[in-house]
């Protein structure tokens, strides 16, 4: 059984930056991970995912330069380093993974997490 458990999340002010894991069991090796975020009646949103060999990213035009995603294969752990947090990073941010490549459609992941929410006052 896969499991994926995001932790991290929290109440943060403008330029602050906050780190997010996932910790995840069970799952299959050769799985490319990632991050999500969605807001009350929008659509989930890439914000950055990372292949299992750690050779490719990729990122959402509205967080490069801001956000680093990592990966530690040891721990089966991913993280999101949030740097220069805006109001509009405010969301609930979810980890994700799918069995191969590198997509942007939340549609094509397989295993999720049962999110954790990222707000950032002004």
């Amino acid at each position: 059984q896969v499991q994926l458990v995001e932790s991290g999340g929290g109440l943060v002010q403008t330029g602050d930056s906050l780190k997010l894991s996932c910790a995840a069991s069970g799952l299959p090796s050769g799985y490319s991970m990632g991050w999500f975020r969605q807001n009350p009646g929008k659509e989930r949103e890439l914000v950055a995912a990372i292949t299992s060999r750690r050779d490719r990213t990729t990122y959402s035009d509205s967080v490069k330069g801001r956000f680093t995603i990592s990966r530690d294969g040891a721990k089966n752990t991913i993280y999101l380093q949030m740097n220069s947090l805006r109001p509009e990073d405010t969301a609930v941010y979810y980890c994700a993974a799918r069995d191969v490549g590198l997509v942007n459609v939340a549609a094509n992941y397989n295993y999720w997490g049962q999110g954790t929410q990222v707000t950032v006052s002004s």
